[in-house]
């Protein structure tokens, strides 16, 4: 048995990135970044008005200074003049200022009869003006990699970016094995029980970016599971869900082993989770055997899956990122494998759930965290603060 870290390690080294597509920007978002993307354009382009107003010299903007209207500069309708002493120009937010407009006077200072006006009450200090290239400059980049969210498909835009070089997204074969599971909706027989994660694990897959896809459940033959592996070439990677263990029906591991599949590890030293198998298939997509408990195969595709798609999908090599929380409550000492509890984070304590059972699926909906227990970790008194993965 190894460890999470040595899992991880080996998963990394499993796990590569599977090159670049270009996709229009509306369709970037979620995606991540697999090349620099450079601003084409400077933003603003001009000097902008920040608010609705009046643009004029800043040195003559004192209280009860007059000017004279000359002319209006609206956003897409700049005015081409310049300001001279003592004249002004009626501006909108973001429209350009001026030449030789240094200030805007807020519209709520200035008393205005006809074409001239009057700055009345307190102008304050500030000139109101967006400098030309406040946001950015023509020539500067967003850096690969990273996760493409809607603020950076905004600013993709303004640099005007039309096309973005993204990675492609992992294909992920899932495979739920065993004689006593039928799919949702369906009647189960009176020793049967509805396949629950690998819908989990697809919806796990669906928010990291990647393509599941939901294959027939395998009986626990050889012929069946063989079908299934059949079906799942063209993946990334296969992900089988149950039949990982030592009992006479588990037959993954020996199914995989006559396909070609080379094994990189089985079983890892934690619990949730133990009976964890990866590999490489004869075809070179990758194999990753979770335990068939509903909660393992849960706590083992945030611990495990996530962390390998990700670096699949292009971003660094890490694992599932971790927080702290003080303890609401004595936790005892641990076993000797690493162990994921479900828990509840509210504010800055965590609190374990009483129910640790593998097969608690209520539990898991119920718990925003997972308390991280390392090995042999002696028995700590509330007020403690301990590591955690948010769900």
């Amino acid at each position: 048995m190894i460890s999470v870290p040595e899992a991880l390690d080996l998963l990394f080294a499993l796990a590569k990135p599977l090159g670049h597509d270009i996709v229009p920007l509306r369709a970037a978002n979620g995606r991540v970044l697999a090349n620099d993307v450079t601003a084409t354009r400077t933003q603003p382009p001009f000097a902008a008005s920040a608010m609705d107003g009046y643009a004029v010299i800043k040195e003559e903007a004192v209280p009860d200074a007059t000017f004279k209207v000359i002319g209006e500069s609206a956003a897409g309708h700049g005015w081409r003049g310049d300001v001279r002493s003592g004249e002004a120009v009626r501006i909108f937010t973001g429209a350009p200022v001026p030449e030789g407009a240094t200030r805007v006077i807020l519209q709520e200072d200035v008393m205005r009869i006809s074409n001239e006006i009057t700055l009345t009450g307190d102008i304050g200090s500030g000139d109101n003006i967006r400098a030309a290239g406040g946001d950015f400059k023509a020539g500067d980049v967003i850096k690969a990699p990273r996760r493409i969210g809607p603020a950076d498909v905004a600013l993709m835009a303004s640099m005007n970016i039309a096309e973005v070089p993204v990675m492609r997204r992992p294909d992920v074969a899932l495979i739920s094995t065993g004689d006593e599971l039928v799919m949702p909706g369906e009647t189960p027989g009176p020793d049967q029980i509805i396949a629950s994660n690998t819908f989990g694990l697809y919806a796990m897959l669906q928010d990291l970016g990647a393509m599941p896809r939901l294959l027939p459940i395998a009986q626990d033959t050889p012929a069946s599971l063989e079908m299934c592996f059949d079906l799942a070439k063209g993946a990334d990677l296969v992900v089988t869900v149950g039949g990982a263990s030592v009992g006479d029906h588990d037959i993954v591991g020996t199914v995989a082993a006559s396909l070609g599949m080379e094994q990189s590890f089985y079983k890892v030293a934690m619990r949730p989770g133990k009976p964890l198998m990866a590999g490489r298939m004869a075809d070179g997509a990758l194999m990753l055997g979770l335990p068939g408990n509903p909660v393992s195969a849960m706590v083992c595709g945030t611990v495990f899956l996530a962390p390998m798609v990700r670096v699949m999908m292009g971003l660094p090599p890490a694992p599932a990122p971790r927080r702290r929380a003080r303890l609401a409550a004595d936790m005892p000492a641990g076993g000797p494998r690493e162990h994921y509890l479900r828990a509840k984070v509210d504010g800055d304590e965590i609190t374990p759930f009483n129910r640790q059972d593998s097969a608690l699926l209520g539990v898991l909906a119920e718990a925003n965290a997972l308390l991280v227990q390392p090995p042999n970790s002696p028995a700590l008194p509330a007020g403690t603060h301990v590591d955690y993965i948010p769900l």
